[in-house]
């Protein structure tokens, strides 16, 4: 048989995807998904939010909606609405018009299409991000150009917090233009976020050193119930007048996770180079997608646009959140209850759908092969993943392994 044009090696599979690929194929009847890093109903089933369910059967019924391509930029009333829901309906970047956005392929799209205008237009090579953070960022700046990623610290395992001084310590570190990608509320993986005041520090070093920060806002909702208190740090940074990008997602707060509904915010100091950059950031998008999908999107503009839609989903993302609370409060009892070496204390301290435990990548593994629990291998488990007929496996494999499972420096 002659020999393949297609020369290249097998990749290594993206641990994520592949955790859930396992659990599918996994046949053990107590099997727990705590990988995907999607919501999850008491009964571990996923969860279409009611408002979506209404606004699609409205979709469904409209004889005047068609499927022509969108503009580049994509649907006008989903891209204001969604910007004001981050930076705020009376921000000052609006009224002097130094702020636009453009509809992206969920915020892995935003991140790409902001990491690209960055690297190639702007000509910034050096970013920063923290340690730990998403498991996409690496990738997509490296795709985007960047030639050199760099860490800045942010979690320290010991104390399971944040390691504020060494973070503060790498960013006043590093070089002018460096790109600082900020996680805007429910820091992924580890779910621990700054309080206003260490942000206020930050956002200073940021000022002082002449770095560009990048804020990646993917949960708004998800760390405290309240949209508003949620977007306190993007609106920090716009009131005080950075000049920012903002990669803003749908996938998890309307549960649009197949939709891709993402929005790359643009806030520049003045309204001349907001037009430059978005006519830019129109090229590039031309490039990697030429236009958005309108499903996803149309549903989020309908409900923003609509106050009475709008009043439900705030109460579905209440819904969502107060799961996500008390999956904390019961994890963290019972582990206290059963004895469970070290502190638990961080369970109930951070934020948002995932939780950082701290347990070590032997100890993920052992939970896997012994208790068919699926998890990342540095430890973050999915809260949604956790249900009350679930909740005692899981604290009880959580006790054995911490007992009877030591690290392996060799992992």
């Amino acid at each position: 048989m002659a020999g393949s044009r297609f020369e290249c090696e097998i990749a290594p599979p993206i641990e994520v995807f592949a955790l859930t690929a396992a659990y599918n194929d996994d046949t053990h009847p107590n099997k727990v998904n705590l990988g995907v890093g999607a919501y999850r109903t008491d009964e571990g089933r996923p969860w279409v939010l009611p408002v979506v369910r209404t606004v699609e059967s409205q979709m469904a019924a409209d004889q005047t909606l068609n499927h022509e391509y969108l503009g580049i930029q994509g649907i006008p009333d989903f891209r204001q609405a969604a910007t004001k829901l981050a930076i705020g309906e009376d921000s000052s970047a609006l009224v002097q018009q130094r702020v636009d956005s453009v509809q992206c392929v969920g915020g892995t799209g935003a991140v790409r299409a902001g990491a690209d205008f960055l690297s190639q237009k702007c000509k910034y090579k050096i970013a920063y991000i923290s340690t730990p953070t998403w498991g996409n960022h690496t990738m997509v700046l490296q795709a985007a150009g960047f030639t050199e990623i760099r860490n800045y610290r942010y979690w320290e395992q010991e104390r399971r917090c944040i390691d504020f001084e060494g973070m503060m310590e790498d960013l006043q570190n590093a070089p002018e233009n460096a790109v600082i990608i900020l996680h805007g509320c429910a820091h992924n993986p580890t779910g621990m976020d700054c309080t206003h005041k260490q942000w206020e520090e930050i956002a200073e070093v940021i000022k002082d050193r002449k770095l560009f920060p990048f804020i990646d806002f993917a949960y708004q909702g998800f760390s405290s119930g309240d949209l508003d208190k949620d977007a306190w740090v993007v609106r920090y940074f716009v009131n005080n007048n950075f000049e920012t990008l903002i990669a803003q997602s749908f996938s998890k707060n309307f549960g649009l996770y197949n939709e891709r509904v993402g929005n790359l915010i643009v806030v520049a100091a003045t309204d001349d180079a907001v037009t430059r950059t978005m006519s830019q950031l129109k090229l590039i998008i031309r490039k990697l997608w030429s236009n958005p999908p309108n499903h996803g999107g149309r549903i989020v503009a309908t409900v923003l646009n609509n106050p009475a839609l709008m009043k439900d989903w705030k109460e579905n993302v209440k819904t969502m959140g107060d799961r996500i609370l008390l999956m904390r409060k019961l994890l963290f009892e019972k582990l206290k209850a059963l004895g469970t070496p070290g502190t638990w204390d961080h369970v109930c301290k951070q934020t948002g759908m995932f939780s950082f435990t701290g347990l070590n990548a032997c100890q993920a593994k052992e939970l896997i092969t012994k208790y068919h629990i699926y998890l990342l291998k540095n430890g973050r488990i999915n809260m949604c993943g956790l249900t009350t007929k679930n909740i005692d496996y899981v604290a009880n494999a959580i006790y054995d392994v911490v007992m009877n499972v030591k690290d392996d420096p060799k992992l």
